[in-house]
This record gives structure tokens, C-alpha cells and sequence, in this order.
């Protein structure tokens, strides 16, 4: 791998800002969004666990109801691609089996190597749900997947807006979740934005970086 110089990083996250206006008439291109869609399938996520869906919609109907449902904001209608991060209801031993029957078969090795993993794996996921911090610690991993996906796209000079205002049992609805064993979490509406849109050039607001930043000697 050859890696960016820092410069080309710097100038791709201030390029990048919560897309107010996107043109209706400008599509992701094929190519590019096969890239995106990858940067999803490898986002980390703790313990391996990946306890999320991706729900990508491109259908001008199912965009323009989840505008609706998005408390009639315009990203949704107007993106080339909308993005439902959909995180799991619940991690159960049957979502653990699997991972390790996908870890042995990539990794070539037997399930039966791996059962102290397993073993470990279920402790953990057993003391989460009887503290009541399991739903939080699998939220936090679809949020990690969202920072992915957006970096991911400012540097193919793709447009993001991540959503947090939308009516999550409505997406379920018009998604198909209910049921699923999956429910939305935050959306993120992507392509590209308007000549117009006065958001694009207003300077960033952000904290000096030595007052949100701590350097331990």
C-alpha cells in the first residue's frame, strides 16, 4: 500500500461537511460506490462481531418516504444513495456460531480451535446484558462504521450527511427491518452537492486542537 501524505487526508476532511443540498440529477458511479459499500464490509468492530446491517437505497420512492420519515429533510429524497445503519437486536449464541464458522473458514482452521474465543466471546456478550449496556455497545459499533463510511467517501470526493433526526420505527417500516432482528440506528444520505448549497463554504467550527487534545509524556 502506498500511503497518502498527510496533506491529501487534511484537505479531503475539510473538504468534507453535513451536505445540506444534494443534486438530484448527479448518481455515485458505479465503481466508486462498490468502493464505499467495501469500506462498510471492513469496518472493525469489537470482538469481530459486526452487529449491524447496511441498508442502501436508491429507489426514488423508498427515498422519498424515508424523507418523510426524516422529518421532511431533503437529504434523503434528493442523495444518490441513502445508507440505514441497521444494528442488531440482539447478539445471541447463534450470531457468535456464525462468526466463528466465518473466522475458521476464512482463517482455514477448525471451529474447534476456536472454542476459548467462543467461550470468551459469550462472557462478555452474558455480562453486557446483565449490566444493561448491550444495546449501547452495539450502537457504538454502527457509529464507528458511520465515521468509516464518511472519511471513506471525502476521500473519493463523495458528499455525506450523516442523519440522526429520523423516526427509526418508520425506516424499519419502509425498509422491511420489522422483524428482522435489526433496527436502524442513524442514516447517512451520500453523492453530491449543490453549486448552491451556502453550507458548503462556511469556515468549520472546531475546537483548538490543543484544548481537545492531550498529550501524555
Amino acid at each position: 500500500m502506498q500511503a497518502l501524505p498527510p496533506s491529501q487526508l487534511l484537505e479531503a476532511l475539510h473538504w468534507r461537511y453535513a451536505t445540506k443540498k444534494f443534486d438530484p440529477n448527479r448518481v455515485i458511479p458505479a465503481e466508486t460506490w462498490d468502493a464505499l459499500e467495501q469500506a462498510l464490509v471492513l469496518t472493525p468492530s469489537s470482538i469481530g462481531l459486526q452487529p449491524w446491517q447496511f441498508v442502501v437505497v436508491t429507489n426514488p420512492e423508498k427515498k422519498e418516504a424515508l424523507a418523510a420519515a426524516s422529518y421532511r429533510q431533503a437529504q434523503p429524497r434528493d442523495c444518490s444513495h441513502l445508507v440505514a445503519f441497521a444494528v442488531r437486536r440482539d447478539l445471541d449464541a447463534a450470531h457468535v456460531d456464525r462468526h466463528v464458522a466465518r473466522m475458521a473458514s476464512v482463517r482455514g482452521i477448525t471451529v474447534e480451535s476456536l472454542a476459548k474465543f467462543r467461550s470468551m466471546t459469550m462472557g462478555n456478550l452474558d455480562r453486557a446484558r446483565a449490566a444493561g449496556t448491550l444495546d449501547t455497545w452495539q450502537e457504538h459499533q454502527v457509529y464507528i462504521a458511520l465515521g468509516q463510511f464518511m472519511a471513506s467517501a471525502a476521500l473519493l470526493g463523495v458528499d455525506t450527511c450523516p442523519m440522526e433526526g429520523i423516526e427509526a420505527e418508520r425506516y424499519d417500516a419502509i425498509l422491511g427491518l420489522v422483524g428482522s432482528g435489526y433496527t436502524t440506528a442513524v442514516a447517512c444520505a451520500a453523492g453530491y452537492r449543490m453549486a448552491d448549497d451556502k453550507y458548503a463554504t462556511m469556515p468549520k467550527v472546531r475546537f483548538p486542537a490543543a484544548e481537545v487534545i492531550r498529550r501524555e509524556a
